[in-house]
């Protein structure tokens, strides 16, 4: 399935979720207040997270005399995929890792770490560039933050209608339903994440293709997925934010792709060896 198609389709899904649970704590009522809340928040988030994400990597502006290359090679791609040049930071970390913030391509950064520059070589590191500046073009940036706000409000009104079972409820008891209750308040949350992280994965995907279609081959990338998987496992995980965690090129807080459906259906990206197989598989327009 198309992968913007499967993004919709998920999104759906996530609305449902959050409309029956409104539903269930107050009526119609109830549900326009759960978009309500959705609205306002992800209006906070789409405004503020690059500012939050860039803090939790620790993140400070990166030298662009020190590192003339990534400098060019990332305003190169910006200019080639027709985009404003986007901010770049760093951050100490040594585990090799990158990630993309920012609301819209006019106000884009792309964070590297210390661990990526030392480990990757330059076709890796320009492959690495322009999988996150893809995202920045396919706003994957707003549709992750989007998301992640709807599925925390999703397993905070799931809270609010456990708390209610156990203190008697709220409104008509006549037309309260306990059992649909009891299965939103289990099964809800978990849906959320399901739904959150498989939209996740969906983007990652998708930026893969269109990065190396930007970088003009996808063996840069390829590689650079090998070698930061390989090395991050022998490095200490990244010490950010899980929330953060699907924004990265690649898991900062374990290795994905372990094996097992339940192991990739909770995992933020989908697992390495398939994406490097879709990646040497594709046939990138010249």
């Amino acid at each position: 399935m198309n992968n913007t198609i499967k993004t919709i389709i998920l999104f759906g899904c996530l609305a449902v979720l959050l409309i029956t649970l409104g539903r269930f704590i107050g009526g119609i009522g109830g549900m326009w207040l759960m978009l309500g809340m959705s609205l306002i928040t992800n209006l906070v988030v789409y405004f503020y997270s690059d500012r939050i994400a860039i803090m939790s990597a620790g993140a400070v502006p990166l030298d662009i005399k020190k590192y003339a290359f990534i400098k060019e090679t990332a305003w190169d791609l910006a200019k080639k995929a027709r985009m404003p040049k986007p901010r770049l930071y760093i951050s100490p970390e040594s585990q090799p890792n990158a990630f993309a913030t920012g609301r819209n391509p006019r106000h884009s950064t792309v964070v590297v770490t210390e661990g990526l520059i030392r480990n990757l070589g330059r076709e890796e590191i320009k492959g690495v560039l322009a999988h996150e500046l893809s995202h920045v073009k396919n706003r994957d940036i707003l549709i992750a933050t989007t998301a992640s706000v709807i599925a925390s409000i999703i397993t905070a009104v799931a809270s609010v209608l456990r708390w209610g079972a156990i203190f008697g409820g709220s409104g008509n008891s006549e037309n309260r339903n306990p059992l649909g209750e009891i299965a939103a308040v289990i099964f809800a949350p978990i849906a959320a994440i399901i739904i959150q992280l498989a939209i996740s994965r969906s983007r990652e995907f998708e930026a893969d293709r269109s990065g190396a279609k930007l970088a003009g081959s996808g063996e840069g990338l390829a590689d650079a997925l090998e070698k930061i998987d390989y090395v991050s496992r022998q490095t200490p995980a990244i010490e950010t934010n899980p929330a953060f965690a699907n924004l990265y090129i690649a898991n900062p807080l374990g290795s994905e792709g372990l094996g097992g459906f339940m192991a990739k259906l909770f995992s933020t990206h989908p697992p390495t060896a398939e994406r490097v197989a879709r990646l040497r598989e594709a046939k990138i327009p010249s």
